[in-house]
């Protein structure tokens, strides 16, 4: 089920008013409700795969309820790795099988060995890299210890399956969202208001930015041989916002949404592009994933302790590994490899600490060497973003060579194109100026960012936007496939 769609907005106003009007009074059965719920929306793309979801939930209670009950070392990492492999195993099945499948068999038949294999014909389940890792954190944290198990199924069920986040994020920790659901929640007026202003935002970075862009970008990069320059130009800088508006977006659907149900979700997102280096642009971009991958594997690993060989090693393994979550295929490798290669010299000068607070935090306005720092930035981010984008490394790196070529040609400029151009760039303008002027605030038109009467203004204009465009160019969230 998609945020953006009449269905949504049809199943959303039925959970609200069953959980604070039907089973407002008793913990047990709002919790209920949110498994019934979850399974609902997630089945609707199809049910089969809520059979992975629950056998997933399943394997993780018992690990935990066992951990609890366990104090022999060997036994309990005995535990720790069934979770690990049936979570990383499915994962593994349904997105990775066939990409190791080809390269096996490519790396054969470059020695002159023919080795005849099957490929797998099946569909990757929607949001499978996202609750799998929801739930290792728990698995992982109660084997620390830093989290008491549940036994209490239902509850562990509502929040693996929690329906705002179980298919693109926030990456929840068990140690906070859990909690939330042995809390008696209080429906809160200003609170629900706050969800709903939110839940705007995220339309309006979903449909109007992020679906407008992809009109222009699925054009440019389909036919890149055909372009000139400025239009490769284009199109790498229209999907920086596209895939910012979109996963951005939906994550401010997700957070607001949670809202109305009195739950807290952690921020995936403070303004990436306003970033003065790759350091502080990964602390502000998909946060969720981010942390989790600092806390579950880098600093396992050493972190950025130890010899500059031993950082090196594990700031590439991050990287690698973040880029390979997103996709079974190397484009999204040397993504992450590109990108480890602008963080490293930031760890390695220990300048990847140097911009933690809001840029022009105090001032409204950048100096020259905060503005030349936010650009150089968001250039390397958007070459990073042509292998993310690509179907395959030929594409990117011809893709690459053809807008370095700086040939430009006034016939790919027709009217409509650039009707286009200009309508999307001005509203990436407006998302700009917007996130500029409320960088302090959770999202923009937070409360208490402005006079009401300006607010409303905007929460008018931003919800006609989103109106006028919900129908046209409508996609699913990128995030899905991952």
């Amino acid at each position: 089920m998609l945020f953006n769609t009449i269905d949504f907005a049809v199943f959303l106003p039925i959970v609200f008013i069953l959980y604070w009007f039907v089973t407002n009074k008793d913990l047990k059965l709002q919790n209920l409700l949110i498994v019934a719920a979850s399974y609902v929306f997630y089945g609707w793309w199809d049910w089969r795969f809520l059979f992975l979801i629950f056998f997933s939930t399943l394997v993780d209670f018992t690990v935990g309820m066992q951990l609890k009950n366990e104090s022999n070392p060997s036994k309990r990492k005995l535990f720790l790795w069934i979770s690990i492999l049936v979570n990383l195993g499915f994962l593994g099945v349904f997105k990775y099988y066939n990409f190791f499948l080809d390269n096996f068999l490519t790396a054969f038949s470059f020695f002159g060995m023919e080795i005849q294999a099957n490929s797998l014909n099946i569909i990757l389940p929607v949001g499978i890299s996202f609750y799998t890792f929801q739930t290792l954190s728990y698995s992982i944290d109660v084997y620390r210890k830093k989290l008491e198990p549940t036994n209490d199924f239902v509850a562990f069920a509502a929040f693996v399956s929690f329906f705002p986040q179980l298919v693109a994020g926030p990456i929840e920790r068990a140690t906070n969202l859990l909690p939330q659901f042995f809390t008696q929640r209080t429906f809160d007026y200003s609170r629900t208001v706050d969800g709903l202003r939110q839940i705007l935002w995220g339309l309006f970075q979903k449909v109007v930015i992020a679906d407008q862009c992809a009109v222009l970008v699925n054009d440019v990069f389909e036919n890149y041989n055909s372009y000139s320059s400025v239009l490769l130009i284009a199109g790498a800088f229209l999907f920086a916002f596209q895939i910012y508006g979109d996963f951005a977006g939906y994550s401010n659907i997700a957070i607001g949404t949670a809202k109305l149900f009195d739950f807290k979700l952690m921020r995936n997102f403070a303004y990436p592009y306003f970033s003065r280096d790759m350091a502080e642009f990964w602390r502000r971009w998909h946060i969720s994933l981010s942390t989790w991958f600092r806390d579950y594997l880098y600093i396992p690993l050493g972190g950025s302790q130890g010899g500059k060989g031993l950082v090196l090693r594990n700031v590439f393994a991050i990287f690698l590994v973040s880029g390979f979550w997103h996709g079974a295929n190397w484009t999204f490798i040397v993504w992450g490899a590109l990108n480890a290669i602008y963080f490293i010299p930031l760890i390695m000068l220990k300048r990847n600490r140097k911009n933690i607070d809001i840029v022009a935090n105090d001032r409204k306005l950048p100096d020259v060497k905060e503005l030349m720092s936010i650009i150089i930035t968001f250039l390397l981010t958007c070459l990073a973003w042509i292998y993310f984008r690509s179907e395959s490394l030929s594409d990117a790196n011809y893709y690459i060579y053809n807008l370095f070529s700086m040939k430009f040609e006034v016939k790919d400029f027709g009217l409509k194109m650039i009707t286009n151009l200009v309508l999307t760039f001005s509203y990436i303008c407006l998302l700009v100026l917007f996130e500029w002027v409320w960088r302090r605030k959770e999202y923009p038109f937070q409360e208490g960012a402005g006079a009401e009467l300006s607010r409303w203004s905007y929460y008018v204009f931003i919800g006609m936007l989103v109106l006028i465009y919900i129908n046209s160019n409508q996609s699913e969230f990128i995030y899905f496939q991952f």
